[in-house]
């Protein structure tokens, strides 16, 4: 299965067209993969704009709830329901290892080493993750190459081994004022937290608004150095 659909990923890579995808390229694999294409949506700007270009398309879309979010993104979440009137699955962490970890740790040992804080996203993150990709062979993500230096020179369409999947970022190199003026055109449902300066918004204990001329990731785990703010959802190869 694993070598079969890398072998469908080399061939979908040879047969696309060269430079930048067009979001013409999600109806193709919706059509490819009928039932097998899964969009994950954490509802910033990004990912409310993908929602709207899937909204008719056979793509299944899930969210990830660490059980940290801020009220604005349940907000959102609500909303969007309504609007796309979409299911979006939900996945939580498991119980026991978060009774453990917190039991251990405290409830913000986050704050205390780069360690603690990827662990708790592993057990908030990662590892629902991996079960909410599970019988899906492509992955769509609301991803920009502005989000972090480590994204500049990522691909669109990429093949992700260690989920063993075919990964698709629609709309890696619009800019952030394309993303602004497409939710406003289509009067998407948004976060409003955008609108107080919260750029990147994640869980609330890790997450502050940036101040003119920071970096965009500026507002995520802000008290660790620049080159550690990834959670592990998306390790680039």
């Amino acid at each position: 299965m694993e070598n079969a659909l890398k072998i469908e990923f080399n061939n979908l890579l040879e047969n696309a067209s060269t430079g930048v995808l067009s979001a013409d390229f999600l109806q193709v694999l919706a059509e490819k993969y009928p039932g097998e294409v899964i969009f994950s949506t954490s509802f910033s700007y990004e990912d409310q704009v993908v929602n709207h270009l899937i909204k008719n398309l056979d793509i299944d879309i899930f969210t990830l709830d660490t059980g940290r979010l801020f009220e604005q993104t349940y907000e959102t979440w609500t909303s969007s329901r309504a609007f796309f009137k979409k299911n979006i699955k939900a996945y939580y962490p498991d119980p026991e290892a978060l009774q453990k970890f917190v039991s251990e740790n405290g409830p913000d040992s986050f704050y205390q080493s780069v360690e603690n804080r990827k662990a708790c996203c592993n057990i908030r993150k990662v590892q629902p993750l991996k079960k909410a990709l599970q019988g899906y062979k492509v992955w769509i993500t609301g991803l920009r190459s502005q989000h972090s230096a480590g994204r500049k020179e990522m691909p669109q369409l990429e093949w992700d081994p260690d989920h063993q999947i075919i990964k698709f970022h629609p709309i890696l190199h619009w800019t952030t004022e394309q993303v602004a003026d497409y939710v406003k055109t289509h009067q998407l449902p948004y976060n409003h937290l955008h609108k107080k300066g919260f750029v990147s918004i994640g869980c609330e204990p890790c997450t502050r608004a940036i101040k003119e001329g920071e970096d965009f990731r500026a507002g995520r785990w802000w008290w660790e150095d620049a080159d550690k703010k990834e959670c592990g959802l998306h390790v680039h190869q």
